[in-house]
């Protein structure tokens, strides 16, 4: 396993720009590579932040390049932490339908916040449902 010398955070205001989100991605990704994160568990937080910073930048500011997201992500070997904000008005969190029952299993709302749930060990949202923090644990190596 190879491992970091030191801890990784990244703490920045970004416009409500697809690809300046997509950047800070790619930095987030670069940097849990190099604290020897690997394999499903890059899949699992790729997957979850994009969803998080699409939906900040479309759903939550409305791509409204006057309004800005916040990006903080804490990363060490072990542990990844990711606070995505953004300026809108927030949505409720405890009342999203469940996107795999018939009746919507052909609408696009609500997978975003399933996948989160299902890829992250664990997902909070504030109060508003403006901000989400996701957590996901290094899962166990296996051995060969």
């Amino acid at each position: 396993m190879t491992t970091v010398q030191e801890d990784w955070s990244f703490d920045k205001f970004l416009p409500s720009d697809l690809d300046v989100g997509h950047a800070a991605i790619e930095e987030l990704m670069t940097a849990l590579g190099s604290a020897g994160w690997e394999g499903m568990d890059l899949f699992r937080i790729q997957m979850a932040i994009e969803e998080a910073v699409v939906n900040a930048i479309e759903h939550g500011n409305k791509k409204a390049l006057d309004k800005k997201i916040r990006l903080v992500f804490d990363v060490t070997p072990e542990k990844a932490v990711m606070t995505i904000s953004d300026e809108g008005a927030g949505f409720d969190h405890r009342n999203v339908a469940d996107p795999t029952t018939d009746d919507l299993v052909d609408k696009p709302r609500g997978r975003g916040v399933m996948l989160m749930r299902e890829l992250m060990n664990e997902v909070h949202f504030n109060e508003v449902g403006n901000q989400v923090v996701m957590i996901k644990l290094r899962s166990p190596e296996v051995p060969e």
